[in-house]
């Protein structure tokens, strides 16, 4: 199981979430950015990702649709890669929604950092949002739980590869 590590948020707009992943990076690495593994984690159970496309590059677009256990629990995820250093880090936005068409309501930019420490992963993942507010709605929302129960999800399909 993911080990949690320590980490303080560097603003009162930023959510930061670290573990220590039992998993090498490469493999991680592959669980984001590949579309049929990331169906199998991304989002805590029973909760399930039925739709992921993406184009990994920086101002490449991401669409994901995560559904709940119950009839019309739904949400449409739309946004564009910032930056994609291989193996190290992927930055995304919901800022825009593809070929820079800003979205109708920006909320976050997210960094996801992956470190190498011998078989294992130092997973980051600092999440930034346009305000005191939306930060305070995410955290409402379950981020420490849900990124949490998705990390360790994660390891389960890194894991098995």
């Amino acid at each position: 199981m993911a080990t949690k590590l320590d980490i303080a948020p560097a603003s009162d707009r930023e959510l930061v979430l670290r573990r220590l992943v039992d998993a090498p990076r490469e493999k991680i690495w592959r669980c984001w950015t590949e579309p049929e593994l990331m169906k199998k984690w991304f989002c805590p159970r029973p909760w399930t990702t039925p739709l992921v496309e993406m184009d990994v590059r920086p101002g490449g677009s991401h669409h994901m649709v995560m559904k709940g256990p119950n009839p019309g629990e739904e949400h449409d995820l739309r946004g564009v890669f910032l930056a994609v250093e291989p193996l190290e880090r992927l930055t995304f936005t919901d800022a825009f929604v593809s070929a820079w068409q800003p979205s109708l309501k920006p909320f976050m930019v997210a960094t996801l950092e992956l470190e190498a420490q011998g078989d294992m992963t130092v997973y980051t993942a600092r999440v930034w949002h346009w305000s005191v507010a939306d930060r305070e709605e995410h955290e409402k929302m379950g981020f420490h739980e849900g990124w949490g129960i998705c990390v360790e999800q994660l390891e389960e399909v890194a894991k098995g590869l």
